[in-house]
């Protein structure tokens, strides 16, 4: 197995090398060669736990890069960390089904991915003797999820942006008061997005990403969106037929991860694209027009994003691998913020934008009715997938992806309960007076000239 870009000017890397390398030195992102069926073979996999099923994924993405009894071990050492031991069970409330994916160290479904990621780069680099500086920006809950993965680890540094004042308060601590060393916060001046086009812009300056060993963990590195289809498949083995699942999207990572399940054979009906008010993707779904809008402040801040990332592998796959399409689509996209798909818009998919009053009023009708308390994004999901089947029912009640624990977001959930919001354990032992960042501008260079200081 082979990783190319999805911009065509790189040479094909081996497993370990697209993990290090994470966004393609032409500037795309990295896709495998191919996309194995496993069609034939899923009766086989239908009594496996999460972790099994994980494992089996990898090893078709890694082809023998890793050993086998060592990549096993490792997905078995990082789905230990969840405190749930179907690590993301499938919650059934009749009308809707919940997949459950906060029973991890931070308490949000990018644990999933990142306490592997972890693990990855720790042996990668024990095997390279390398070290590693990780440059990752956040709407919320990455970054949380990848210092958990990486701290204190002794070849490794972690630096993580995050729009100052556009997360939530715990969201925030869970970054900062974080002691160790190889940790650090940055609060940028600005929006996701203009977090984002900064990790972007010091990757592509390749000999600074060169010169300071920049390793990323945003959802561009290719390890994430595969440790993230494990529970695709494993949530389509629980199903009598093929489901339609709702997925709150911002980045596009996720609901991404679900769409190369289905590249390989795995029965899913339909994806429900739900965003926020900043509805970027669902519009685009809607027209076939990708089209830039102004970043709106929710309160399910972690998809308060307008240009989603992983849309350009989304690109590859519609343009059957046409790299030269994909460049002059996000070439236009960067000149003039639009760009229209020139082929129909993918089968399947269908967007849904949810606004504020919409999200609140699901997050207590849910809670009124079946005793379940959900997160704002969510609810966001919840209330797309409501949509969804009002316009076309399934066969089968939908699932509905959670991303987030509710007690990360106390003061939304507790105004649309009428009460207050579940606590945890491993929010409430959080010490603000611990917390430590630094705020810079909203500027590549400032961002690089801390990284001249700090990385190792």
């Amino acid at each position: 197995m082979r990783y190319v870009s999805t911009r065509g000017g790189c040479s094909p890397l081996a497993f370990s090398d697209a993990v290090l390398t994470g966004l393609a030195a032409d500037g795309g992102l990295l896709l495998p060669g191919r996309f194995p069926n496993i069609a034939h073979e899923l009766h086989e996999w239908r009594d496996l736990s999460f972790t099994a099923v994980a494992q089996r994924i990898f090893k078709l993405y890694v082809d023998g890069d890793i050993p086998s009894d060592c990549l096993d071990a490792l997905l078995a050492n990082a789905f230990a960390t969840f405190d749930h031991p179907q690590v993301a069970p499938l919650v059934d409330l009749g009308e809707l089904r919940v997949l459950e994916l906060f029973h991890g160290p931070t308490l949000s479904f990018k644990d999933v991915a990142l306490q592997v990621l972890g693990r990855l780069f720790e042996h990668i680099l024990t095997r390279s003797g390398g070290r590693l500086n990780i440059v990752g920006a956040t709407s919320g809950d990455t970054g949380s999820a990848a210092i958990q993965g990486v701290r204190g680890r002794d070849n490794i540094n972690i630096f993580v942006l995050y729009p100052n004042g556009r997360v939530s308060p715990l969201q925030e601590l869970q970054m900062t008061a974080v002691a160790d060393a190889n940790v650090h916060c940055l609060a940028i001046d600005g929006s996701f997005d203009d977090c984002q086009a900064i990790v972007k812009a010091l990757f592509g300056d390749l000999e600074f990403k060169k010169r300071h060993n920049l390793g990323a963990v945003n959802s561009m590195n290719w390890a994430r969106v595969l440790a993230q289809m494990a529970y695709y498949v494993h949530a389509s083995l629980q199903s009598e037929t093929a489901p339609t699942i709702a997925v709150p999207t911002g980045n596009f990572g996720n609901i991404f991860a679900g769409i190369a399940v289905r590249e390989m054979g795995v029965p899913i009906e339909r994806f429900v694209l739900a965003t926020n008010a900043n509805d970027i993707l669902a519009r685009f779904f809607q027209t076939g027009v990708y089209g830039l809008g102004t970043v709106q402040h929710t309160i399910s801040p972690s998809m308060d994003i307008q240009v989603a990332s992983n849309f350009e592998r989304y690109l590859y796959l519609r343009h059957g691998g046409d790299a030269a399409k994909v460049r002059a689509f996000m070439e236009q996209f960067a000149e003039t913020g639009q760009a229209r798909f020139d082929a129909p818009v993918g089968e399947g998919i269908v967007g849904v934008a949810i606004d504020e009053e919409e999200t609140k009023a699901t997050i207590g009708d849910v809670y009124r009715r079946f005793g379940y308390v959900a997160d704002p994004h969510t609810a966001v999901g919840i209330a797309a997938a409501r949509r969804a089947e009002e316009a076309t029912p399934s066969a089968q009640a939908p699932i509905c992806v959670a991303t987030a624990h509710p007690a990360k977001f106390p003061e939304a959930v507790g105004e649309a309960i009428g009460t207050a919001a579940p606590k945890h354990p491993a929010l409430d032992g959080l010490d603000p007076s611990a917390a430590r960042r630094t705020v810079l501008p909203a500027s590549q260079e400032a961002v690089a000239e801390y990284l001249r200081c700090h990385a190792a």
